[in-house]
């Protein structure tokens, strides 16, 4: 029996397939755009062929992500919240609290031992706190976003960088550079900055270890480092590349749960075109 996640992130789509016995066959990443559907399609598509296996083969598909109900072959959606909390617990089974910060939102929430949320807090009305604002201010110096993890692991010493408002925050960041402020320092700032406000909202939910970290911008060290120097503990991060799939993976690990109890086991999925 397979099962596929699909994740359409505001940023990149991400997809899954999951095997009956839990371990991950394949993934695959692409760009979200603005053809949500062709997007999440392409992708599922895409990584049936890794495998060798036809669209028929997949037992059963769960969405994800704010473009969840643009992907037309799927059989269930889920939130994000629901996804990531059961892909947490997929790598780190005793996880208790989620931080996901993604390109346009940041979502921290408390999970149970079965996975499910007890508790949650999003930050979805401010650039400041998301991967956008980290994307811009590399702009503004000339990097691109492949660029971020190197320029941060420049720095020397950080410099401080509004958290309030992403506005407010790019004016900062252009009065550093006139002031010939290392553009190294200047990013690690802004890490610091959103850093501060994702804790924040683990302490509004009232966090309580294990902490594990998902999203884009754990793919940047600096981000779990800083993280864990604010919780002052020790927090989990995915294997290195595995950060941006979380949600993916959930939503295939429930998507496999789902197909068993409907007793699925192949060849048998409706909402997908053979």
């Amino acid at each position: 029996m397979i099962t596929a996640g699909i994740d359409v992130g505001s940023t990149y789509t991400k997809v899954v397939l999951m095997d009956s016995e839990g371990n991950v066959l394949t993934r695959g990443i692409r760009n979200t755009g603005f053809q949500l559907t062709r997007v999440a399609r392409e992708t599922f598509e895409t990584c049936l062929e890794e495998v060798n296996l036809a669209p028929g083969d997949c037992s059963y598909v769960i969405a994800t992500g704010i473009g969840r109900h643009q992907c037309d072959f799927k059989d269930l959606t889920v939130t994000e919240l629901t996804a990531g909390a059961r892909g947490a617990k997929f790598y780190f089974p005793r996880t208790c609290t989620v931080l996901d910060i993604g390109g346009q939102t940041m979502k921290a929430s408390r999970v149970d031992a079965s996975s499910k949320v007890e508790a949650f807090r999003m930050n979805d009305k401010c650039a400041a706190g998301t991967g956008a604002f980290l994307e811009k201010t590399a702009r503004y110096m000339g990097y691109t976003c492949k660029e971020i993890g190197p320029l941060m692991e420049t720095s020397r010493q950080s410099v401080p960088i509004s958290g309030v408002c992403a506005v407010f925050a790019e004016s900062e960041v252009i009065n550093q550079l006139s002031l010939g402020t290392p553009p190294g320092d200047i990013m690690q700032g802004a890490i610091e900055s959103l850093t501060t406000r994702s804790v924040q909202l683990m302490k509004r939910i009232k966090g309580q270890p294990e902490y594990t970290l998902i999203g884009g911008l754990l793919r940047f060290k600096n981000m779990a480092l800083a993280v864990k120097a604010q919780l002052g503990t020790e927090v989990n991060v995915p294997p290195y590349g595995s950060c941006q799939f979380a949600c993916a993976v959930g939503a295939a690990k429930l998507a496999q749960i789902r197909a068993n109890k409907l007793g699925l086991t192949g060849q048998q999925n409706a909402g997908v075109a053979v």
